[in-house]
């Protein structure tokens, strides 16, 4: 037993596993230099991971993993560890979003504009909605763990796919922005990011990150939190189905949200409502107005 006892014949008592678990979670606390090597966690007492000589099996090939996998994977595997996630689902009607950026785009190219509204764009601009309705979802627990800092400013990250690897832009004040000028931004700042040549400055101080996998597939994942926010949200696919209007059913275009949030800062319930509202507001933008 991992508990020492300090009860009459050694039993163990309430105040000893109070200790005990006390002790625990300093010793996997963020920065205490207590974090385990070899990938086995932080404060955990895990076997070591396997060794194996695959070519006994069959053949095989030997690939290096990118610059970037190199540097995301231990601050995914942190991330993971360290946060207690948990990941709402919810599904947005789009089908009027959807028309009126496509009209829009083809309003924009009979004027010549280079402007290309994508549907990520208008998911920033509402998420920012959300965001201020719900202000804990734009914040970070302090190195203590004892408080919350409630940031008063809107930066959101948006995953793209390069060559080499994931990476993460930062559009900085997007409630401040356009949907036209967040489109342009993020289109300089993903060719960038594929070009190589994203600045560290362009990928920092993001208090909300949004995966979108919706151009490749899929109808729902679980995003990791990029540490030190506390909630990100992932879009699927979008799919025609058949909603019921109280009358018929009526095919709509429906858009998969995956919420995942750190359960210390959020609970179910607020989690719920965020996406909720966030369906809403993407189901007619004209509430981020009000």
């Amino acid at each position: 037993m991992r508990i020492a006892g300090s009860g009459p014949k050694g039993r163990v008592t309430q105040e000893d596993v109070q200790k005990f678990v006390k002790g625990v979670m300093a010793s996997a606390a963020p920065g205490n230099g207590t974090e385990a090597k070899g990938g086995s966690g932080v404060g955990l007492d895990l076997l070591p991971w396997p060794s194996l000589d695959f070519s006994k099996f069959g053949p095989t090939e030997l690939l290096p993993l990118s610059r970037i996998k190199k540097i995301s994977g231990p601050n995914l595997h942190r991330n993971w560890v360290m946060i207690p996630h948990v990941t709402q689902f919810d599904e947005s009607d789009v089908t009027d979003l959807e028309q009126f950026r496509v009209d829009s785009n083809a309003a924009l190219a009979k004027s010549k504009s280079t402007v290309k509204l994508t549907m990520l764009a208008f998911v920033i601009k509402a998420s920012v909605a959300a965001l201020k309705k719900y202000p804990a979802f734009n914040a970070s627990i302090d190195a203590t763990g004892a408080n919350l800092i409630l940031k008063q400013y809107y930066n959101v990250g948006f995953a793209a796919d390069t060559p080499n690897g994931l990476m993460v832009p930062v559009i900085k004040d997007a409630d401040k922005k356009s949907i036209s000028q967040i489109a342009t931004e993020m289109g300089e700042l993903s060719g960038q990011a594929r070009d190589g040549k994203l600045s560290p400055a362009n990928m920092q101080g993001a208090t909300f990150t949004i995966s979108s996998l919706g151009g490749i597939g899929g109808t729902a994942f679980t995003p990791i939190i990029n540490a030190p926010e506390v909630a990100i949200l992932g879009l699927s696919k979008s799919s025609m189905k058949p909603v019921w209007d109280g009358a018929a059913f009526q095919p709509r275009l429906m858009l998969p949200l995956s919420l995942s949030y750190d359960h210390r800062v959020i609970d179910g319930a607020m989690a719920a409502r965020f996406t909720a509202y966030l369906a809403e507001v993407m189901a007619d933008l004209r509430k981020t107005l009000l």
